[in-house]
């Protein structure tokens, strides 16, 4: 049966979500979630979908699951895929994902919506400035992690990459720029060659575009 997951194009956790699953061959297809339009927010959504109002959320028969590091943990089990090679490795994997969650991702996410979906007069500066401050130490990190290395965790590609890849390919500005951090540019390639890699607007449906 054809695993399902509630997602849309502008969310990076969605994507996290949806490349482990493009990436592992599982059979998959996406379900488009208006979440700008209010579906995710709507009482029909969180009684039937996800009480939380968020996506992802992935569909397999009986399962149901949210949050996108536990989804990514699925996929693992039920592929032998992205997991680490040992349980070094996952616990390693596990770290990354807990880091990215609340340093990189978590403030990459809420700095690209305030600069690029909230009207320019609503736009908190100040706030703006303290997170992309706090996104820089993260590239920091990140950046000085890979060097010397071709993947986060091990000797190829986990949900450790998975995970904290996500926001760093869209196009809209959130104070990243590939080019000042050699080693995550580097890395960012080596995901995108992968067989079967697609840019978030690409793997799943909507995007800003859609909204112009």
């Amino acid at each position: 049966m054809t695993i399902k997951l509630y997602c849309f194009g502008e969310s990076g956790h969605s994507y996290k979500a949806a490349l482990a699953l493009q990436l592992s061959g599982l059979d998959w297809e996406p379900v488009y979630v208006d979440f700008f339009g209010g579906e995710a927010r709507s009482p029909e959504f969180r009684q039937n979908v996800n009480e939380m109002g968020e996506c992802p959320v992935m569909v397999d028969e009986e399962v149901r699951l949210t949050q996108s590091g536990v989804i990514m943990d699925y996929i693992s089990e039920k592929t032998g895929k992205f997991g680490g090679a040992t349980r070094e490795d996952a616990r390693e994997v596990l770290r990354w994902i807990l880091w990215d969650n609340h340093k990189l991702s978590s403030q990459a996410g809420m700095t690209r919506f305030l600069m690029n979906f909230v009207p320019e007069d609503k736009r908190p500066q100040d706030v703006i400035a303290f997170t992309q401050a706090r996104l820089g130490n993260a590239y920091a990190i990140l950046d000085g992690h890979l060097a010397g290395r071709d993947w986060i965790v091990g000797d190829g590609m986990t949900n450790a990459d998975l995970t904290c890849c996500s926001y760093l390919y869209y196009p809209e500005p959130f104070g990243f720029d590939r080019t000042a951090h050699p080693n995550i540019d580097a890395w960012l390639d080596r995901i995108s060659n992968q067989p079967g890699w697609k840019h978030p607007y690409d793997l799943m449906p909507g995007s800003p575009a859609d909204r112009a």
